[in-house]
């Protein structure tokens, strides 16, 4: 990329989304410098061995000093705290986005501590992996994968449409929407998917000393995707469902119910309603599969791989 779109970038927490930018910006040339700041001093020293950025910051303040986009990759809760430690240090035109799954909390957390000479973009990227860590991250996790921006009623929009390219140019599709529908959206698609898992895999371990273990012996792809999704993040999940409690309670109600009629169709031997939705779901992840995002291989058919451009070097992990 022969034009960087921002001179400093700094992110503020440097897990799975977090060293993915990171990635992105170091192997695409999205910016010239990269601050990184974290608040644990293990984490920040991983993050220098993979080059991850070009400064690495204990305090938040330093690391957005000067910085014209600076994204908050923490867990939901965190957020506030973030934006009150670095409100003072951030310089006028400076956009101010986070990767958060929630937003209106977001943004009732962040907006307060931000002074009027900053663009405020919360963002989305609907990517993950069960992984975390500054080693988790990988250059294609944002390929042909949504990113949701929900810009404010007064936020400027030239400072949104320079961060939908900044997104883009990572391999991500751009969409803009409200906060509130995004949480609403999410609540179905991501959040209460999310908590059916946990709640399976954890049904399915208080069963493991009645089945003698077989639960986990005799696992079929089913559950093991489960497990999978149950294996994220445990500080992020928690923040996501206390801070979209009513999107989330909503969309369980409507499951609840949609469980009940399934519940009656097994018991009462109705196999045309059993079968019939079966279909409708069988139709859904074959359009899933058809849009793009997903295939038939594992992880997306992705591999994770680093490429370093920042230093001659390559990372002790490869």
């Amino acid at each position: 990329m022969s034009d960087p779109h921002f001179g400093k970038v700094a992110l503020i927490g440097i897990g799975l989304i977090g060293s993915s930018i990171a990635i992105n910006i170091r192997d695409r040339g999205l910016a010239r410098e990269v601050a990184i700041a974290t608040r644990r001093p293990e984490t920040l020293k991983r993050a220098e061995e993979l080059r991850l950025g070009t400064s690495y910051h204990l305090d938040t303040a330093d690391a957005v000093d000067g910085a014209d986009l600076v994204i908050l990759c923490l867990p939901v809760g965190s957020c506030g705290a973030a934006a009150s430690a670095m409100a003072a240090s951030l310089k006028p035109g400076a956009i101010v986005s986070d990767v958060g799954s929630v937003k209106a909390s977001v943004v009732e957390q962040v907006r307060p501590h931000l002074p009027a000479h900053v663009h405020f973009v919360p963002g989305h990227p609907i990517a993950g992996t069960e992984q975390s860590g500054p080693d988790a991250g990988f250059l294609e996790l944002f390929e042909n994968r949504w990113t949701i921006l929900t810009p404010l009623p007064e936020t400027d929009e030239a400072a949104t449409a320079k961060l939908r390219a900044f997104w883009e140019d990572t391999g991500a599709m751009v969409e803009i929407m409200s906060p509130e529908h995004h949480d609403l959206v999410l609540a179905i698609v991501s959040h209460v998917p999310h908590l059916i898992a946990y709640n399976i895999v954890g049904t399915a371990a208080d069963l493991e000393t009645v089945t003698q273990s077989e639960v986990i012996k005799f696992s079929a792809s089913g559950f093991r995707d489960f497990t999978r999704i149950a294996a994220s993040d445990p500080t992020m999940w928690r923040d996501i469902f206390l801070n979209n409690r009513d999107a989330v309670l909503e969309m369980l109600a409507r499951f609840s119910e949609d469980l009940a009629s399934l519940q009656r169709a097994i018991r009462w031997g109705d196999g045309d309603a059993l079968f019939d939705l079966f279909s409708r779901t069988r139709t859904i992840r074959r359009s899933i599969v058809q849009a793009g995002q997903d295939t038939e291989e594992a992880n997306f058919g992705r591999l994770p791989h680093r490429k370093d451009t920042w230093n001659e070097t390559p990372p002790a992990a490869e």
